[in-house]
């Protein structure tokens, strides 16, 4: 009886070790290679194609790892996932990334997510203030006493608004916010509701450019010295210039912005792999442009600019071979 129950008690010993080694990390087994979750966005996105091209990437590249790319809400709903072990890298925006590290913004009522880590910088995503061009706003300091859209209630976008005027000294007293999709900003626009509209994209962003087939339309640009403010508080921002030619009628360049599409890990993946996994990226972005055309941004040389997460050390290792 007495060896019935041992040998019962190390069954139950050897259940437990093993779910929590699968409960822990990627899905790894003996027999066979580990399994990765790659959270990405809809599949209308940049995201989502990026992400997938990502995975490839692993499955051809990377021995004894296999990924798969998951279709999600993107940013703030990947670090949530990233954080409950639900998957194991994520396509975020820096800022987004920043804010749940930190527990500030629409994360302020929940526990910091300081088990995030950093692997690279993608692509900016250019915040753009849109106005039409029969008005007279030139400047981010005419927004003073105008109706702006300024982002859904709690966005990345809204976000991004607030800081920018803050860097101008203009707060939501100043104006009249309205607090928008750019979907539902670019009707406002057309109808007169709303007089200007914050957005954050990747450039050209189609809803602009929609719009701007049916009005001529205006991009106000944040200068130079107003950027640097604005990234003296908020280090994961960009300078960035919008090509002229970017949409219908735009002749010049214009200044502005941009927080980073960045690639983030949880922080208990193995150093090894995450190595692996990095290498493999930077030797194969071939496979990321052919994927879309901001797959065409990703660059070494600027895989850390913006970085608004301590580095996994595996990416961390790669970069220090590679001089960065």
């Amino acid at each position: 009886m007495k060896a019935t129950r041992n040998i019962s008690l190390l069954a139950v010993i050897a259940l437990i070790a093993m779910l929590f080694a699968t409960a822990c990390g990627a899905d790894r087994t003996s027999q066979g290679p580990a399994r990765l979750a790659v959270a990405t966005g809809g599949t209308a996105g940049v995201y989502f194609p990026l992400g997938g091209a990502f995975a490839n990437i692993i499955n051809e590249k990377v021995s004894d790892v296999t990924a798969n790319a998951e279709s999600t809400g993107a940013s703030v709903e990947n670090v949530n996932l990233l954080n409950n072990g639900d998957v194991d890298f994520a396509t975020i925006q820096n800022d987004i990334s920043y804010y749940a590290f930190t527990g500030t913004e629409m994360f302020s009522d929940v526990a910091a997510m300081t088990n995030l880590r950093g692997v690279a910088t993608l692509y900016p995503e250019v915040v753009q203030i849109i106005t039409l061009a029969n008005s007279n706003i030139r400047s981010v300091e005419d927004l003073r006493g105008r109706r702006v859209a300024v982002g859904a209630p709690g966005s990345g976008v809204e976000a991004n608004a607030r800081q920018v005027l803050t860097a101008h000294g203009i707060g939501y007293n100043d104006i009249r916010a309205d607090y928008l999709s750019f979907a539902e900003a670019a009707d406002a626009l057309k109808d007169g509701n709303v007089e200007a509209a914050f957005l954050t994209a990747g450039t050209p962003t189609a809803a602009v450019t929609d719009l701007a087939t049916t009005h001529s339309v205006r991009i106000v640009p944040i200068a130079s010295a107003m950027a640097e403010r604005l990234i003296a508080d908020f280090p994961f921002y960009n300078q960035v210039r919008i090509p002229a030619g970017t949409y219908r009628n735009q002749a010049e360049d214009v200044e502005t912005v941009a927080v980073m599409a960045m690639l983030t890990v949880r922080e208990g993946l193995e150093e090894e792999m995450v190595y692996n996994i990095t290498k493999a990226l930077f030797e194969n972005l071939d496979m990321l442009a052919a994927a879309h055309s901001r797959g065409g941004d990703v660059v070494l040389e600027t895989a850390t600019d913006g970085m608004s997460l301590d580095l996994h050390p595996g990416a961390a290792r790669y970069y220090s071979e590679m001089g960065l």
